[in-house]
């Protein structure tokens, strides 16, 4: 029986012609396990994930594990990217239970929802003291049927653990605290990032390597720092840099993978997230307007392009994510030998093809293949520029990965900052105007109408919305996304359905401790209701809030207090991981630090409004930028609501906001 075909997620319909007879995760699915009383197997993934295609076809497409399942399990699955509270809550159990997580995730459940055994991939034959798949759920069965009464025991006590492990997060009260201590936090963080900062090449920790997105905005904001300005700096800039030259970033055709295999980025783990491309592309412009650095703007020129190319829908919103691998082959889009570039450029360049993109006759990367590398600026910018549009003209003639072309809510409202932001500092409108494409498809399909639109759809695809709730980073990144349209376009829509936003999250998702659910209080009750702080490859939802609630305290002086209280008890389990385990707070550390020194807000007045705000957003101080009526050219910068004088001349605003002088050029065409 085929129950996936009318799924809005392309994960699920990958899955659809499995002889697997799958059900999405429902209430009648876990009936028809208390009927047949068999226990449930629950296969967790997304489109874009490698080994879920490999355990896919090894296991899901095998007849026989396929009839065997079917005859002694119910079979949900779940694309996590749809269902994050339930990829969540079973990848907590899974960590807590094998040590390590990761997709595809394996777990067996019982009747309620609780776990009984969890694990990632099996292999379809035993490996490395590995069971097969097969040979997992014959075990798994014959304990069903025989020890039924033990694996109940087991789900209770699993359920029991974790909800002990996360009865209460330990917080510290910064509002008692005076700006030199909420500072020793920031410098103690970056002083611990510093000691897993891999001085060789850059980034923190080991293999594999994760494009540290929220860490390198907070050390962007730390240069300004008197103390370890210079130490946060050089990891920013350095790390940065890595990236952008690594194999880890699309040299020909812009855009990030999700990881590095490897320690010097040369590897990547090919597939391309939106969430990784819109942090990203905001960090880049953020580093440019701080440091003037050339190939910071070329990064965020070329991974916009690759955004509105190949990750744009037909509703203008934008897809989640592209595949790693094309015919069956991870990296064969990307990847090239001597012989290939030799084609693509023509024998006589072909060396000097080779050596500036690092391919070799022995290959970087598998069977004699290179990732495109770019170590250093080449010496002929013009032949390179040759090199990249003939090897991307003849890579466009290889067979494509696949699309996600599923719209996630949160996902996109980053896209809308970072496309919104970088449109006003590289002064390209046509930027801002995908942006605001991008947030109509999103207001236009994902919300409900009337009352109903306090409530919003997570995903969508080909602009029907999908049947899954909002949680809350949705709620948070779509607020933000609408902030920064406001604020670079001076449209007050944009700002009042933020607000909107942002107060049916304070309603929905509040813990009562000072933090929040990943889940509203409207949400299908699940075995627990999922509640992190911590950031992982995109930024917490818990953490996000934290941020929005900090920007709208500069934007909303009626409500100054009121939203800088509610943010200080969001932040205050951020004391307790700074100094111990930065990375895994550092959306809260940029949301602190923004508290901290101010945060800023500038308001701006009058038929040069437009100018005024680009100016303001230029500044590394990242204010907030009001726009109020006036006839006058009037910009006024504010601190913690106390105001200077006002200006009208974008030189002055800049000088009072710390511009440097690689922004000069932008100041006179302003003038």
């Amino acid at each position: 029986m085929n129950r996936l075909e009318q799924s809005t997620s392309p994960y699920l319909l990958q899955h659809a012609e499995n002889p697997v007879d799958w059900w999405e995760w429902t209430q009648e699915s876990f009936e028809e396990a208390r009927v047949r009383d068999v226990p449930i197997f629950l296969s967790i993934g997304y489109s874009a994930c490698h080994w879920c295609h490999v355990m896919a076809h090894e296991s899901f497409e095998d007849p026989d594990v396929a009839e065997f399942l079917n005859r002694n399990f119910v079979s949900i699955k779940v694309d996590r990217e749809e269902r994050p509270d339930i990829d969540s809550i079973y990848m907590e159990a899974t960590v807590a239970m094998t040590g390590h997580g990761g997709w595809p995730m394996s777990v067996f459940l019982d009747h309620d929802g609780r776990p009984f055994y969890t694990g990632t991939y099996f292999p379809p034959t035993p490996h490395h003291g590995m069971p097969s798949f097969d040979q997992l759920i014959r075990s798994i069965s014959d304990t069903w049927v025989q020890r039924k009464p033990d694996i109940l025991q087991a789900g209770e006590r699993i359920i029991a653990a974790l909800e002990s492990r996360s009865e209460g997060f330990e917080s510290t009260d910064i509002s008692t605290l005076n700006k030199e201590q909420n500072m020793e936090y920031l410098r103690g963080a970056v002083n611990s990032l510093h000691q897993s900062f891999d001085r060789e090449n850059a980034g923190f920790g080991r293999a594999p390597k994760f494009p540290p997105s929220m860490v390198l905005e907070f050390l962007l904001r730390m240069t300004l720092d008197t103390q370890v300005g210079e130490r946060a700096e050089h990891m920013a800039s350095t790390t940065l840099e890595a990236m952008a030259r690594g194999g880890i970033y699309d040299q020909i055709g812009g855009g990030f993978a999700r990881y590095s295999v490897d320690e010097a980025w040369v590897v990547p783990h090919f597939e391309k997230m939106l969430y990784d491309n819109a942090l990203l592309i905001r960090v880049y412009a953020h580093w440019w307007r701080l440091s003037g650095h050339p190939l910071a703007e070329r990064v965020v020129r070329e991974s916009i392009n690759f955004l509105l190319r190949e990750m744009r829908t037909p509703q203008g919103a934008f897809a989640s994510a592209l595949d790693a691998d094309s015919e069956g082959v991870e990296g064969k889009f990307y990847a090239w030998t001597p012989g290939e570039v030799a084609e693509a450029v023509g024998a006589e360049f072909a060396d000097a093809a080779c050596e500036m993109f690092e391919v070799t006759p022995s290959g970087t990367f598998e069977h004699g293949n290179s990732t495109l590398q770019l170590l250093a600026d080449p010496q002929d910018p013009d032949l390179w520029s040759n090199f990249r549009t003939q090897l991307l003209a003849a890579r466009s003639s290889r067979i494509r990965p696949g699309q996600d072309d599923k719209v996630v809510a949160s996902w996109n409202g980053l896209a809308i900052s970072a496309l919104a932001e970088a449109g006003s500092i590289f002064g390209e409108p046509q930027w801002i105007e995908a942006a605001e494409a991008a947030a109509d498809c999103v207001i236009g399909v994902h919300f409900g109408a009337g009352e109903a639109a306090r409530s919003m759809s997570r995903t969508s695809r080909n602009g029907v919305p999908g049947s899954n709730s909002g949680v809350l980073d949705d709620y948070a990144n779509m607020s933000e996304g609408l902030l920064t349209l406001y604020e670079v376009t001076g449209e007050s829509e944009w700002l009042l359905l933020a607000r909107t936003l942002l107060d049916t999250a304070l309603e929905a998702f509040d813990d009562g401790e000072g933090g929040f659910f990943d889940t509203s209080i409207n949400a299908e009750k699940l075995i627990r209701r999922p509640r992190e702080f911590a950031d992982n490859a995109e930024p917490s939802g818990w953490l996000a809030m934290a941020n929005l609630l900090v920007r709208f305290s500069a934007l909303a002086p009626s409500d100054y207090l009121q939203l800088r209280t509610r943010a200080e008890l969001a932040l205050g389990v951020v004391p307790n991981f700074a100094m111990s385990a930065p990375r895994s707070v550092g959306w809260g550390l940029v949301a602190l630090w923004s508290l901290v020194e101010g945060p800023w807000e500038v308001e701006v007045s009058g038929p040069a409004s437009a100018q005024l705000a680009r100016i303001a957003l230029l500044s590394p101080l990242s204010p907030e930028v009001r726009w109020s009526e006036g006839i006058e050219d009037h910009a006024q910068v504010c601190r913690f609501t106390v105001c200077e004088m006002p200006t009208s001349s974008p030189r002055e605003l800049a000088k009072f906001l710390n511009l440097g002088s690689h922004h000069d050029h932008v100041i006179s065409v302003e003038e």
